[in-house]
């Protein structure tokens, strides 16, 4: 954006009165230009990033939360193919808070993120060749992360006095009826969603970029997005979970889906697209916006909201008198507590890094840069780790600390070395 478009206050950043007025000329237009395009913007690179980091933490303490791996998430045949593949004898309830602040949002809020570049990618590139790049990026990281998936499992097989050889491994791998990919699976659902982008860009254009145009009313009053972003959220996601459960997954071959959130992150998806059709620096995500100025509050919100989410949780744990509720009202109120969750602390975390990530560094450009590998490698790095320290007499707290330390920073160098060979530089 230029100059002459937007008054430039002295360290770089837009007046915020100018911003105002370009938003109310923007909201009068007939339509968003739609070749409006981001340029690579450090706050959302480094919150892409601090996601990445999160999920690496999510796998490396879940291992040592005292949630029971026995409860919905062992398979009845193969006990080692879990939600939680290796629970270690050492545990700690700070952890299960912490992986469920975790998965409150944080998936939700990476797709959110990858939408933002989707429309003027399409715009730049057309329909055909925007699905060409995204086959090559997430299509074949993809089918390499599915075929190397065995090698993480085999640490989950052995963490439960399976037969250790390769052989029997194999057998029972073969024998599952699917293939599991683990962390893998966010590849596929969010190569599938750019698919129906790229629809939506060849048969319904103006939809998305009117919601694009809708969005900057965002720079002034971003509750009314937020709003609306829960709304639409909770009628896609409440009846899905009130037919499934929270926790139910669906697997054909290497696919795996989260069966009630598949519309819902859906919903962030093209939240993401609807604001990315748009400028940024005139909407919800604008430095100077509302957003970003009133992040003390929107963390101090979110922080409210997830108490009084878990407060929710234990009225309707097992055993509580809410249990006289019948099953589809407690699913309602737990899911209504999640969409609401997710949402608030989403729009923080947006708040905190568009308000002070706005300065690059060495170390946050390269983790930057990494991240994208980092996600597609680092499982298998988790697992093996918690695999060998099982039988270490060590508290869990240093056993987290050094599944996610170890974990990470393998996970980084062997992206930064993979990355050197060009062929795979040009895909992660």
């Amino acid at each position: 954006m230029s100059k002459s478009t937007i008054a430039i206050a002295e360290d770089g950043l837009p007046r915020t009165e100018s911003v105002f007025r370009q938003a109310d000329a923007a909201l009068a237009a007939s339509r968003v230009p739609v070749q409006a395009a981001i340029s690579r913007d450090t706050a959302f690179d480094y919150l892409r990033a601090f996601i990445t980091v999160l999920v690496v933490a999510h796998h490396s303490v879940i291992a040592y939360a005292r949630i029971s791996p026995d409860v919905g998430l062992r398979h009845p045949l193969h006990p080692w193919l879990a939600g939680i593949p290796i629970a270690d004898s050492h545990r700690l309830v700070s952890f299960d808070l912490f992986a469920l602040f975790n998965d409150t949002f944080f998936m939700s809020l990476m797709f959110l993120l990858s939408g933002l570049f989707v429309w003027p990618s399409l715009a730049r590139k057309g329909g055909a060749r925007f699905l060409r790049d995204r086959l090559l990026r997430l299509g074949v990281p993809f089918v390499v992360a599915a075929i190397l998936a065995p090698v993480a499992y085999n640490a989950a097989y052995r963490a439960v006095g399976s037969d250790a050889g390769g052989l029997a491994f194999w057998r029972e791998w073969l024998s599952l009826g699917m293939w599991p990919t683990g962390p893998a699976w966010f590849i596929w659902v969010l190569l599938a969603f750019d698919g129906i982008a790229a629809g939506l860009y060849r048969f319904a254009p103006a939809l998305i970029e009117n919601i694009g145009r809708r969005t900057l009313s965002g720079l002034r009053h971003p509750v009314a997005c937020f709003a609306t972003v829960i709304f639409v959220s909770a009628v896609v996601y409440l009846p899905l979970r009130v037919a499934f459960g929270p926790d139910s997954w669906v697997t054909i071959g290497p696919f795996s889906l989260q069966s009630s959130r598949a519309l819902h992150y859906l919903v962030y998806f093209l939240a993401g697209v609807a604001v990315g059709a748009s400028d940024v620096e005139l909407g919800l995500l604008a430095r100077r916006g509302s957003l970003a100025r009133h992040w003390a509050s929107w963390t101090a919100a979110a922080l409210g909201l997830f108490v009084a989410y878990l407060a929710v949780l234990v009225a309707l744990r097992p055993g509580s008198a809410a249990l006289a509720l019948a099953p589809p009202a407690r699913q309602l109120i737990s899911g209504i507590g999640f969409v609401v969750i997710c949402g608030a602390i989403s729009f923080a975390m947006l708040a905190i890094f568009r308000r002070f990530m706005n300065t690059r560094t060495l170390v946050l450009d390269s983790l930057s840069r990494n991240a994208y590998g980092i996600y597609l490698v680092h499982y298998g790095f988790v697992l093996w780790l918690q695999f060998a320290l099982l039988p270490a007499p060590l508290p869990a707290p240093i056993k987290a600390t050094v599944v996610l330390t170890v974990a990470l920073a393998a996970s980084w160098a062997t992206t930064a070395g993979l990355r050197r060979i060009p062929a795979v530089g040009r895909v992660i």
